[in-house]
């Protein structure tokens, strides 16, 4: 089958299993406007791969996704339209991931921060590198957390614990995310895709239905989230992206990058 994406975001095809790759590994992996995009159209076209029966989302180079491009989020400030489009989108990369069939098993090989961390915890199975870590940085910035970390992780980890990280961005690292209940298990980097390659084989030969239907019912516990504290999230994180405190401290992150 044939996938209509852009060059940001790759599939590859072995037997039954589809991979997914976030393709900036010279930028990071940090989404920009074409890989938002295709975060947010990749699942309906893998769907509709009749061949397909697993996928593995990883990221090319060190990093699994660093979160949003800081050249396409400063464009935010001033252009009103493209801010609440992507907002727009966000929303679709979650929902679409919540109700994709298929079992999704993250590799995550390196930072996965922002909404690359809320993609991540999203799959089904989490597979950390033991050198990868968790970041929901949003608060630091100056914007809410709506995209996923404040609506999703208190529903996998007690939410004293997701305060903490959520408030402060501090870094979980892999063997932290495995106990708070963000990721699966840890593999060493050599591993990770290996690893993820065995459990993939392992669900691609379990009977369709019947692990299509139990992966429906688990994820109506997320897609509860969808209804309140999701739409919530994004409309707090709407309110915060126009405020002087969030300019300034982006504006002031995108300097120290670039020196």
């Amino acid at each position: 089958m044939n996938y209509d994406l852009p060059p940001e975001l790759s599939v590859t095809a072995d037997g039954p299993i589809r991979t997914v790759c976030i393709n900036r590994p010279d930028d990071l992996n940090a989404i920009n406007r074409p890989l938002h995009w295709a975060l947010a159209n990749v699942w309906r076209q893998i769907a509709a791969d009749l061949d397909a029966k697993v996928v593995i989302l990883t990221g090319a180079g060190r990093a699994f996704s660093a979160g949003g491009d800081l050249d396409w989020i400063t464009s935010f400030l001033d252009d009103p339209v493209a801010r609440d489009e992507s907002i727009r989108e966000g929303a679709q990369i979650i929902e679409e991931m919540l109700r994709f069939p298929l079992p999704v098993i993250a590799a995550v090989n390196g930072a996965a921060v922002g909404l690359g961390g809320s993609i991540a915890v999203l799959c089904d199975v989490v597979l950390m590198s033991e050198t990868a870590y968790l970041a929901d940085p949003h608060v630091a910035v100056g914007l809410v957390a709506g995209d996923g970390g404040a609506a999703f992780w208190p529903l996998l980890t007690p939410i004293l614990r997701s305060r903490q990280y959520l408030y402060t961005g501090d870094r979980i690292p892999a063997a932290k995310a495995v106990e708070l209940g963000l990721a699966s298990e840890t593999s060493t980097p050599e591993e990770l895709l290996d690893d993820a390659h065995r459990l993939a084989a392992r669900l691609a030969a379990q009977p369709v239905e019947a692990l299509r239907g139990t992966k429906r019912v688990v994820n109506m516990y997320l897609s509860q989230a969808l209804g309140g504290p999701m739409q919530a999230g994004f409309a707090a994180e709407v309110v915060s992206m126009q405020s002087d405190e969030h300019r300034e401290r982006l504006l002031a992150l995108r300097a120290k990058a670039r020196r």
